[in-house]
């Protein structure tokens, strides 16, 4: 048994959310055309927020694609990896920048191409701790304290990320 969609199916998805968001616009424009103004006008400012950041996450991709082959990421990111495998996956968290929703295709490409669901999660939760931000950080709350902190942040980062392996790998 094929896990295909078929064609129609698979278009009409595409289509059903922007229909919907077009109607309700629609809907509410007919009732109160300064609020459905209003809010096409905050849509606008958040597309335009969000379009450069997703058109470099394209660019990322679409490299990823041209150069890195899934036997590579999996020796770096895979099941495989090992101890290595985290501590790349960790540090990438930590210097990496921008909001979180740029990195979501990204993950999902490298996902695709062989690193392990713990990997990401390692590097989703290691999010948490920006470089930058603990001097800042030191100065409201103290070093005891921060360090504290991000001791707990990486050590949840960890456990969260074995749990995560293991539900995964348990589902499959």
């Amino acid at each position: 048994m094929s896990n295909k969609i078929p064609r129609k199916q698979s278009i009409m998805r595409i289509i059903y959310f922007p229909a919907s968001v077009i109607a309700v616009y629609g809907i509410i424009f007919a009732f109160m055309p300064e609020r459905a103004f209003l809010a096409i006008k905050s849509s606008g400012i958040i597309f335009s927020n969000i379009i450069i950041p997703l058109f470099l996450v394209f660019i990322l991709i679409i490299v990823l694609n041209l150069f890195l082959k899934p036997t590579y990421i999996a020796s770096f990111l895979g099941k495989e990896a090992g101890i290595k495998g985290i501590i790349l996956s960790m540090t990438a968290g930590i210097i990496s920048t921008g909001p979180i929703y740029v990195w979501y295709p990204i993950l999902k490409e490298l996902k695709e191409k062989g690193a392990g669901s713990s990997s990401i999660a390692v590097f989703l939760n290691s999010r948490a701790i920006k470089p930058f931000l603990l001097p800042i950080m030191i100065s409201y709350f103290g070093c005891l304290y921060v360090a504290i902190l991000t001791v707990f942040t990486i050590t949840g980062s960890l456990v969260a990320g074995y749990i995560v392996g293991a539900l995964m790998e348990k589902k499959t």
